[in-house]
């Protein structure tokens, strides 16, 4: 089967099957196991081990914690991907969604305040979960507009952290308004 991941401005075509892995046509030797029923994983990739935590957030959207970084992932199947593209459901350019807690932890620092523009992969909260710090980011563009927690507060799994409104469109470079 083949899935379509994205990660920022980035896209890989993966492809699994009963001969292999692989990443952009790349073969690629990869071992991935659910750790007892968790959100946890065991990824062997060639010679080296990794543990993830990947969260599915919606239907093609993940949070996973790989080496003290959280990413946003969207993956999509190749039907689910030609079926959108036949009847054009793809909306175009999206701000932000909102910003919630991959997991239960404590809010170490806010890195924005209401108001603020932010970009895609900009920095907005840093919290401490499994004694590690991760810096949360933002997954595209916008202008936060309304901050949920403090420095200091617990939070729990899927809470909502920060909230978003798109920017008005710019105009694009050479024309006027």
């Amino acid at each position: 089967m083949k899935y379509y991941v994205s990660m920022g401005d980035r896209e890989m075509e993966v492809e699994l099957g009963p001969d292999g892995t692989s990443v952009d046509g790349m073969p690629l030797s990869a071992d991935l196991m659910e750790m007892d029923g968790t959100d946890v994983y065991s990824l062997l990739l060639g010679r080296e081990s990794y543990r993830i935590l990947a969260t599915r957030i919606d239907a093609d959207d993940w949070s996973v914690h790989l080496a003290g970084r959280h990413i946003r992932a969207q993956v999509v199947d190749e039907r689910t991907r030609a079926i959108r593209e036949m009847v054009g459901t793809d909306e175009g350019p999206k701000g932000p969604k909102a910003l919630r807690a991959p997991m239960p932890g404590m809010v170490v620092k806010i890195e924005t305040e209401e108001g603020d523009e932010v970009e895609a992969g900009q920095g907005l909260v840093i919290v401490e979960a499994m004694k590690m710090e991760n810096e949360l980011k933002s997954e595209g563009a916008g202008r936060v507009s309304r901050i949920h927690v403090q420095a200091g507060q617990i939070v729990e799994k899927d809470q909502i952290l920060v909230e978003f409104e798109t920017p008005p469109s710019q105009p694009e470079k050479g024309t006027e308004e």
